[in-house]
């Protein structure tokens, strides 16, 4: 009998489809015992003895493979793909699959969220409201704001798409700023960091992105300028973030992805940092095609020996570079 490890958490809550096609394929399947995200010196535990992997965002990483010597295919549960190392997969012969589509929606609507939490100061009075009386707060509205979108993707043209019911000016910037994007304009990565009211970053952690955004980007940005990430962490760095909202250098941040996670560090303690848990993909809608899509990857490689959503030559590129 196959043998399935899945560690991404939750899995089969929203919708046991997922578990009950593993059943019914006769794959006998091992859930995640830890409830968070595991270790890579975990995961190489946990994953000795198996044939296909349902993960999350924890490292898979050569050690980890070498680890499980039956590995046949790694189903990614999302978009992101910064953790698994796709040249070692390739030299080991395992396939690599993601849900590229699947998580898009709910990330957009979630920024947007965060985006009017911002600049309505609605966490804050939610708190104040509980704990320092009653205190009517001023804020700004969108639609009177220029919003840049750095990386115009799956995630970044469906924010621009919410963006364009509010009515705001819209700048855009992305590596290859070929796409319809609507009423955005496209501009320099550094006229967005200059001119833009909320900057909202929707780009890969690659090479080229790490620490995208830093001391040198950060003191170019508007003194009430809001930043927003809910692509990856390690995007923007954490410790420059921290400092220029501590020195007031920048109006306010929302963070939703971190380099360590569950985050425990120095922005958690600054009232100006809206912090969210990794939750971008967390509707039900979303949640439920990620983890179906995910597990028909696996079927599907299962019958014809390639996934549904194989992950492109582009991405082993990218990587690679970075290796050489």
């Amino acid at each position: 009998m196959l043998r399935a490890l899945i560690t991404t958490v939750p899995f089969g809550s929203v919708d046991a489809r997922p578990l009950d096609l593993l059943r019914a394929a006769g794959i006998e399947y091992v859930m995640n015992p830890l409830g968070r995200r595991p270790t890579e010196m975990e995961l190489c535990e946990l994953i000795r003895d198996v044939d296909l992997f349902i993960a999350g965002t924890e490292p898979i990483t050569d050690r980890v493979m070498a680890s499980a010597p039956r590995l046949r295919i790694i189903s990614r549960v999302g978009i992101g793909l910064d953790n698994v190392d796709l040249p070692a997969a390739r030299r080991r012969g395992i396939a690599v699959s993601y849900t590229p589509d699947a998580p898009a929606p709910a990330v957009a609507e979630l920024t947007i969220g965060l985006m009017l939490s911002l600049l309505r100061q609605i966490h804050t009075a939610n708190r104040r409201v509980r704990t320092d009386g009653w205190h009517r707060l001023m804020g700004r509205r969108l639609g009177e704001l220029t919003v840049g979108i750095v990386g115009v993707g799956r995630v970044g043209r469906g924010v621009i798409r919410l963006l364009s019911a509010f009515g705001a000016r819209i700048l855009a910037n992305d590596v290859a700023p070929t796409r319809d994007v609507g009423d955005a304009t496209w501009v320099e990565k550094t006229d967005i960091y200059e001119r833009a009211d909320v900057i909202s970053v929707h780009v890969p952690l690659t090479a080229r992105t790490e620490n995208m955004i830093a001391a040198a980007e950060l003191s170019l940005m508007k003194s009430d300028a809001i930043l927003i990430n809910t692509s990856r962490g390690g995007i923007i760095n954490e410790a420059d973030l921290a400092a220029a909202l501590r020195a007031g250098r920048i109006g306010g941040a929302a963070i939703d992805v971190f380099c360590e996670e569950p985050y425990s560090g120095e922005l958690a303690g600054l009232d100006r940092c809206l912090i969210t848990c990794h939750m971008g993909s967390m509707s039900i809608d979303c949640r439920m095609r990620m983890e179906l899509e995910a597990t028909e990857n696996v079927l599907q490689f299962l019958r014809d020996g390639a996934p549904v959503q194989a992950v492109p030559e582009d991405e082993y590129q990218i990587q690679e570079a970075k290796v050489l």
